[in-house]
C-alpha cells in the first residue's frame, strides 16, 4: 500500500503543477465533441474519486461482500459542467478529495484489505485490488491529461 499512496500523492502533485502551468484554453480544448477535454477528464476523475471514496469508506461497515455499484460516467461528466467550471475549483476539488482518499487507504490493516467486493453479481476482488485499481486508472487518466 505505501507504494500505491507515494504514487497517487505522486500523480496528484503532478497534475496539479501540470494544470497550474497550462492556459485554460488548452485545458478547455475538444479535439473530437465526442471525447472528453483535459478539464473534463479532470471531473471525471473527481467523479471518480467521489465514488471510490464512498466505496472505500462503506466497505467498512457494510455487509460483505460488498457490492460494488456502478456510475454513468458520461451523464456526470455533462451534469457537473466540468467543461464550463472554474479551472482552480476543479483542481482544489480533485486535490481534497484524493487527500482524504489517501487517509483511508493509510488506515486499512491487513484484515481491512481482503474485505471481499462483488460486481456484476459474478465477478469477486477485494479492497487491495480496488485501491491498486483506483490508483491506476487515476495514472491512466493523468497521463492523458499531461502527455
Amino acid at each position: 500500500m505505501i507504494e500505491l499512496i507515494r504514487n497517487l500523492e505522486y500523480l496528484v502533485s503532478e497534475v496539479s503543477k501540470y494544470v497550474s502551468e497550462t492556459s485554460n484554453e488548452i485545458l478547455s480544448e475538444k479535439t473530437n465533441p465526442e471525447k472528453w477535454s483535459k478539464k473534463e477528464i479532470l471531473g471525471h476523475l473527481i467523479d471518480s474519486g467521489i465514488n471510490n471514496l464512498q466505496r472505500f469508506t462503506e466497505i467498512q461497515f457494510d455487509k460483505k461482500p460488498y457490492r460494488l455499484e456502478s456510475y454513468n460516467q458520461n451523464e456526470l461528466v455533462k451534469a457537473n459542467r466540468y467543461q464550463e467550471a472554474e479551472t482552480d475549483e476543479i483542481l482544489n476539488l480533485l486535490q481534497v478529495i484524493n487527500r482524504r482518499i489517501i487517509q483511508i487507504i493509510k488506515a486499512q490493516t491487513e484484515e481491512s484489505l481482503e474485505y471481499k467486493i462483488v460486481a456484476d453479481n459474478v465477478t469477486f476482488f477485494n479492497l487491495k485490488f480496488l485501491i491498486g485499481d483506483y490508483v491506476n486508472h487515476f495514472e491512466h487518466h493523468i497521463k492523458q491529461i499531461i502527455e
